[in-house]
């Protein structure tokens, strides 16, 4: 597993980092080939296409950050950063406390980009 701070030491994997990627598109772009063409989402056109991504998962003992490889094959977990305590509880607030895997808040990506050094859009 890699740490936010080796995260941060790659550019080039920052440079890969797909911030609008959500679990819902990644499942329309990898899982339900075909479909995506119809509303209007590019296509995942070979098994070399991945997609770097971070999401939210809430299942177990508050939010943390999943880091999240995926392609035609599978989905690998490259890390797991823990979430400061004022973003953990802004989280809780806005899902409800609901259990999940959610896209990052504006609050999270801005923090993140922050973090890794990473150019804000």
């Amino acid at each position: 597993m890699l740490t936010l701070q080796e995260i941060r030491a790659d550019q080039q994997l920052i440079n890969e980092i797909d911030w609008e990627m959500t679990p819902e598109k990644a499942v329309s772009l990898y899982l339900e080939w075909g479909n995506g063409w119809n509303h209007g989402i590019r296509m995942v056109r070979s098994q070399d296409e991945e997609s770097y991504y971070f999401v939210v998962y809430s299942w177990e003992d508050g939010p943390v950050l999943h880091f999240i490889r995926r392609n035609m094959g599978g989905a690998e977990e490259l890390a797991v950063i823990a979430l400061p305590e004022d973003l953990r509880d802004h989280f809780q607030e806005t899902w409800g406390g609901h259990k999940g895997v959610y896209g990052l808040t504006p609050e999270i990506e801005s923090w993140l980009k922050d973090e890794l050094g990473a150019t804000q859009h």
